[in-house]
């Protein structure tokens, strides 16, 4: 595979060192059964070798689904000094035993809790990635600013509540992280960080171009794209919706995304939170 994007084919030693932090954030792009893009948090995602990706799962959500049906994925991994890596991996098969299975479940976190532990691990072929690079924090302040400026002056225009109020006002903290996805012409999910973004009202979000620029440019209009938020105290939720293209507001570029899906990914029970499903009595035990 070649691609521009992600010039590496394998991990480096010091790569596989620094992801199999303990510490650090690692996202998750999958495609759904309908051939959206779909994002989860996965803290436990590192490299165990040059060619080869592994997770650790110890909760239930749609992700896991998905690779049994597409195994086409793609990642984003960010370390506590903000360097990230990004690529794209194909799952090959999960194990409930072995060696990654003994590593993780000897990590402080899993073997020290008393409520659950790593039960499954899941094994990903590494297509290419970007190596390792910093976050432009100067840049998205800077994108940050701008998108409040572009939200300022745009024109807001909800007709369905996607976001609840909780939601909203989470997506529009600025120390808050947010990453895009949409799905490549490979088949593969692209993942960009996105912190600048946050919500127009409570159908769409808005974002402007100062960081990432170039990548966000390249995006075409009318595909679905999904954004995941998060807070570092583990609070995430994600939303999903047509892209709307780009468009200048008071001289900023910037993306819309209108909103048609939301997603609580948080324990105990991650499920959809928008459109509502109707909750259905248990007639049969």
């Amino acid at each position: 595979m070649s691609n521009p994007r992600y010039p590496h084919t394998q991990f480096s030693e010091q790569d596989i060192k620094d992801l199999s932090a303990t510490m650090k954030v690692g996202i998750l792009g999958t495609v759904t059964p309908e051939g959206l893009p779909h994002l989860t948090l996965i803290t436990t995602l590192m490299a165990s070798s040059p060619k080869e990706m592994v997770w650790g799962q110890f909760m239930e959500g749609v992700s896991k689904q998905h690779i049994k049906q597409n195994p086409k994925t793609g990642f984003m991994v960010m370390g506590l000094d903000k360097n990230v890596w990004r690529g794209c991996a194909v799952y090959t098969h999960s194990a409930k035993e072995g060696r990654e299975y003994d590593f993780y479940n000897n990590t402080p976190l899993f073997r020290y809790n008393a409520y659950f532990g790593v039960h499954t691990v899941h094994y990903m072929n590494l297509i290419a990635q970007t190596g390792k690079h910093p976050l432009p924090m100067n840049q998205i302040i800077l994108a940050a600013v701008k998108t409040m400026i572009a939200k300022f002056f745009s024109l807001k225009h909800e007709k369905a509540v996607v976001l609840n109020l909780w939601s909203k006002a989470f997506y529009d903290k600025i120390d808050n992280l947010k990453f895009l996805a949409y799905v490549g012409a490979d088949g593969y999910p692209v993942i960009i960080p996105l912190i600048q973004a946050q919500s127009l009202d409570r159908e769409h979000m808005i974002f402007s171009f100062g960081a990432f620029g170039e990548e966000l440019s390249q995006i075409p209009a009318n595909i679905p794209m999904a954004v995941f938020g998060m807070a570092l105290s583990m609070e995430d939720v994600l939303v999903r919706g047509t892209y709307q293209g780009a468009k200048r507001s008071a001289g900023v570029k910037c993306g819309v995304v209108q909103l048609d899906y939301a997603y609580n990914p948080m324990p105990p029970t991650p499920m959809q939170i928008y459109p509502e499903v109707p909750i259905e009595a248990v007639i049969e035990f």
